[in-house]
């Protein structure tokens, strides 16, 4: 089997001959790995089964400021600290102007320029346009988390009319995406705490929920898989989810879900993109507890297809470089 035709047998929950895998880096662990290889062009012999196009291309942001950066929508991050993503650093939608503020141009050209040459030079991957920040993010980057999160309670009208207002957008959004011949639509939308669903799975169903519902629908109606990504523990939304047309969950954190229960549980309707521990294993385990972990993976959750191998998420800055190399070995030599 090549790359694709492992994917596509992992979607449709049927074993593959190998369990594809897709590892990404952090900037530092990425110069690291770099420097322990001595090879700066190593991501290139990975073997990935995803190549991914971003709907944010680096050509879409400026640094307006020395280490403050501005997104297509105006928002501003600081990335003094945090070169991969920073923290959001300004302000820009209040409820005086929430109907008024101006959204970016969907269809602006340099969102897509990439993707023709990404989907040529990557004919055995599956590709992954992602929209990241898609709903619940995008409004707290917009209004502030805390403006948002209280705004649910406190001033719903508010919230609604907002992420009424990027739904439109990313609706749009998707209807040109899908115009290419990308594989999957993956939806960026961090829900969850170590604990579980940061506003709650009722306030979840209210504003969140019914809007996703719709984006995912949306994909699937021109034939693309759906991915999300969201981070900590939101399983208790696994149903929904599934029912909106979800086929592949990520990250995957085995801190606050372990992935044995999780494929008992869902593994014939759901499939797994993540798994392995970037909070405990990768820094602070030994190579060959990664060994042992990996190849864990691949026996329980790559049963019967539904799996794609990875570090729960982009490998971090503080991932001994040691356990990357053993992972990635486990991985290639399946």
């Amino acid at each position: 089997m090549n790359t694709r035709e492992r994917v596509l047998a992992s979607l449709r929950h049927q074993q593959p001959d190998k369990v594809p895998y897709s590892i990404g880096f952090t900037q530092v662990a990425h110069a690291n790995m770099v420097d322990y290889y001595g090879d700066p062009d190593f991501t290139q012999k990975l073997g990935n089964c995803f190549a991914a196009h971003s709907m944010q291309p680096a050509e879409m942001w400026r640094e307006v400021r020395p280490d403050i950066w501005e997104d297509g929508f105006g928002v501003q991050w600081d990335r003094s600290v945090d070169k991969d993503i920073g923290c959001v650093c300004n302000c820009l939608v209040t409820p005086e102007n929430v109907d008024d503020f101006p959204m970016p141009d969907p269809a602006d050209p340099r969102r897509w320029e990439r993707l023709p040459q990404i989907i040529e030079d990557n004919p055995e991957k599956f590709i992954i346009t992602d929209l990241g920040f898609s709903l619940f993010e995008r409004a707290w980057t917009l209004a502030g988390m805390e403006n948002i999160l209280m705004g649910m309670m406190a001033n719903p009208d508010f919230v609604h009319r907002l992420l009424d207002r990027i739904l439109e957008y990313n609706l749009k959004v998707i209807e040109i995406a899908c115009t290419y011949k990308n594989d999957v639509m993956m939806f960026g939308d961090d829900w969850g705490t170590q604990r579980g669903v940061m506003m709650g799975v009722d306030l979840w169903r209210e504003f969140i929920g019914p809007r996703v519902k719709q984006m995912y629908q949306a994909a699937k109606s021109k034939g693309r898989f759906v991915f999300i990504h969201s981070c900590g523990k939101v399983d208790e939304l696994f149903d929904e989810l599934i029912g909106y047309g979800l086929d592949t969950f990520n990250p995957f954190q085995p801190e606050v879900m372990e992935p044995a229960e999780m494929k008992h549980l869902y593994g014939d309707r759901l499939c797994f993109f993540g798994g392995v521990s970037t909070q405990r294993l990768l820094p602070l385990g030994t190579p060959h507890e990664t060994r042992e972990e990996v190849k864990r993976l691949l026996d329980v959750v790559g049963k019967n297809g539904g799996y794609f191998a990875s570090p729960a998420h982009a490998t971090p800055a503080d991932a001994k470089p040691e356990n990357i190399a053993a992972m990635i070995e486990v991985l290639q030599n399946q």
